[in-house]
């Protein structure tokens, strides 16, 4: 039976970290006060500024299943659109950085090698 090694962040240190972040502190100084790692924290802004306080709150549920067309039509509208991809997540409910940064990595950029 394996053990699950990796830290998990209760709803207490999001909480605070919601009000941190709206009292206009940074990530540095954030996850000294909460004694998180500061990629932690970087993450946490990062949901907080996309999508706002109930997301970065509702994170750690259930991780949710996403259809192949919102993710090929997010990364469509980043790559083909111009669209920012944090907006483009938005707009198609990507809550992960994940699916739809996979998918705008996957696709070949510029001329193929040789050709």
């Amino acid at each position: 039976m394996s053990i699950d090694l990796r830290v998990k962040h209760d709803l207490e240190s999001r909480r605070r970290a919601v009000e941190l972040f709206d009292a206009g502190v940074g990530c540095k100084p954030a996850a000294e006060a909460l004694s998180v790692p500061r990629e932690t924290v970087r993450e946490w802004q990062w949901v907080y500024r996309a999508f706002g306080s109930e997301a970065l709150l509702s994170m750690g549920g259930k991780q949710s299943r996403y259809t192949f067309e919102q993710r090929v039509a997010a990364a469509s509208a980043v790559v083909d659109g111009g669209m920012a991809k944090a907006d483009a997540m938005a707009e198609f409910g990507i809550r992960s950085k994940s699916p739809a940064g996979a998918l705008v990595q996957a696709l070949p950029r510029g001329r193929r090698r040789g050709a």
